[in-house]
């Protein structure tokens, strides 16, 4: 009975030493599946974070791809400001070449209608200058050449100039004015950029060695030649100015552009 009584008492130890045991297997179990939840919860987190990161990353790089086309367009629209001032102030120039010699034109032109001698130094700007071809002149010949001056004068019609000096040189190709009509084509040509053209009147006026126009056509092939980015060529015919016509009003606007 003793003994009996003795595996009783074991066992109600073995029972009470068990119990707390027993009951903390459950909260590991508890623990281990909060575990894996926040472990789950966690995951979701990052994709979450990384999908947003991606997104802004797109949003990005398309914010910098208009930033980009806004540059390039910045830059092609001030590449075309710069081009078109760089044109006006070419055309302001020409213009106002133009009108410089429009005004010695005039000056020729007054000194023309003062007398009859007067007209063949008009024509060629120098008395001693004058051919026997520009003093016998016709009055139809003086007349059309008149024409052709004041449609450039007073009308400013430098179209119809072109025309009326080509009509004068096919009907009087041996005219005393004849110099005259190449550099006035040549200086019409030039202002509306015909470079070819207007290098060929031109020509034609220095192949005349006794053209007191010969130094200013010379400046003129110069500043063609120049305009072309034809450096070297451009200097050739100031420098022939200069040699030529060491004195002259020519020979200092070439230095001037040398």
């Amino acid at each position: 009975m003793f003994g009996n009584l003795k595996r009783v008492i074991t066992l109600s130890l073995l029972v009470s030493a068990a119990g707390p045991v027993l009951a903390a297997s459950a909260p590991v179990s508890d623990l281990n599946d909060s575990i894996s939840t926040a472990s789950g919860q966690s995951e979701t987190n990052a994709q979450r974070l990384q999908r947003l990161l991606n997104n802004s990353n797109r949003v990005q790089a398309r914010l910098q791809q208009q930033v980009d086309s806004q540059e390039t367009e910045l830059s092609s629209l001030r590449g075309t400001i710069e081009r078109n001032n760089y044109e006006m102030k070419q055309m302001v120039e020409r213009q106002r070449q133009l009108f410089i010699e429009m005004d010695k034109l005039r000056t020729e032109v007054n000194n023309l209608k003062s007398s009859p001698a007067a007209s063949s130094i008009a024509a060629t700007g120098s008395p001693a200058a004058v051919s026997s071809a520009a003093i016998q002149a016709s009055g139809d010949e003086q007349t059309a050449y008149q024409s052709a001056v004041d449609l450039i004068l007073k009308d400013r019609n430098y179209d119809g100039a072109i025309t009326a000096f080509k009509d004068f040189q096919t009907k009087y190709p041996n005219s005393g004015y004849a110099g005259n009509a190449h550099y006035w084509l040549g200086q019409l040509y030039f202002a509306k950029k015909q470079d070819v053209d207007s290098a060929k009147s031109f020509a034609s006026v220095v192949s005349d060695k006794d053209s007191t126009k010969r130094a200013d056509a010379l400046v003129k092939l110069g500043d063609i030649a120049k305009r072309n980015n034809n450096v070297k060529a451009a200097n050739k015919y100031y420098q022939q100015v200069i040699k030529e016509y060491p004195n002259s009003s020519a020979a200092k606007l070439a230095q001037s552009n040398l």
